[in-house]
């Protein structure tokens, strides 16, 4: 396929409910090694299947940037639960331009359209104002560079001023898996005796944004699956706010996976540091795993962890 003219898949669509050729390129931000949608060549893609964001911003913010990229005429097929953004989606993609067929299937509302071979100067208003929205910002009350889609990208959730709250200071060598904006790793770099620390995140966003909010040198980023990543190892410390959400449904064993993580990275003694809500079934994972866990601070529905290796 000529590397100028592909055809894109965003996310993980139904194949029964699109087609998806041999060949197209993974363009969600959320999988790592994808190629971004906001890197294309205007008009360059021959088509593009979508599993849409569940939020309006993020979800805007891939329509528009899909439309800039597809060619005149192109097919572009995006679906989506009814609950979870579904049901806007065709309001969405008729404000930029589009003539769009819905259909219902497997729980899915699924629009079908193909792009303007124009786009009138409203509609080139919408798709720009989407494409603002829903990019890399600076957020003064933050003081962090975030954007819509990065898990808790307008605010420091609860279980993260949870943890902060507790959090020692560490020595050594150390990594926050998922590290999000970087929240917690900007408290740790607060400590003089930690010589290295590695940020992980499945989210090529987040990474892009924390790179910006961690300008510390002793600081190593990678956009990668922390379930996956092998190259860490002997590690100090680890500091993590797990997930418990894959591609929008709960998934207990995504955090488990977290818990196996720590203790993998870590060294003979070294501490991993978690927070999770209290409902979420952690504390025989860490127990089975580690030597000695403790529970460190129980509050608004979250519990702080200590674990040692």
């Amino acid at each position: 396929m000529n590397p100028d003219f592909r055809f894109g898949v965003f996310g993980s669509p139904d194949p029964d409910l699109a087609a998806i050729p041999a060949g197209a390129v993974q363009v969600s931000p959320q999988i790592p090694a994808s190629l971004a949608l906001e890197g294309a060549a205007r008009a360059s893609w021959s088509g593009l299947v979508m599993a849409a964001p569940p939020g309006t911003l993020e979800r805007r913010y891939a329509l528009a940037l899909s439309l800039l990229a597809l060619s005149p005429g192109a097919p572009f097929t995006v679906m989506a639960p009814k609950e979870k953004g579904g049901s806007r989606i065709a309001k969405e993609l008729e404000t930029f331009g589009c003539s769009v067929d819905a259909t219902s299937r497997r729980h899915q509302r699924i629009c079908q359209t193909t792009c303007p071979v124009t786009f009138e100067a409203d509609a080139q208003a919408c798709i720009d104002a989407a494409v603002t929205a829903g990019g890399l910002r600076f957020v003064d009350d933050l003081d962090l560079w975030t954007q819509p889609g990065v898990f808790s990208w307008d605010r420091i959730d609860p279980g993260t001023a949870l943890l902060l709250s507790v959090l020692p200071s560490f020595t050594g060598r150390g990594a926050d898996l998922g590290c999000g904006l970087g929240v917690i790793a900007r408290a740790v770099f607060a400590g003089t005796h930690v010589t290295h620390m590695d940020l992980v995140d499945i989210d090529r966003r987040a990474i892009a944004a924390v790179r910006r909010n961690i300008t510390d040198t002793r600081a190593t980023f990678h956009w990668a699956d922390v379930r996956t990543t092998a190259d860490l190892k002997d590690l100090d410390f680890v500091v993590t706010n797990p997930p418990f959400h894959d591609s929008g449904r709960e998934d207990k064993a995504l955090g488990q996976a977290f818990v196996q993580q720590c203790y993998r990275v870590l060294r003979d003694g070294g501490k991993a540091w978690l927070v999770a809500n209290v409902h979420l079934p952690y504390e025989a994972v860490l127990s089975a795993a580690f030597s000695h866990v403790a529970l460190r601070a129980e509050k608004g529905g979250f519990k702080v962890y200590e674990a040692t290796k």
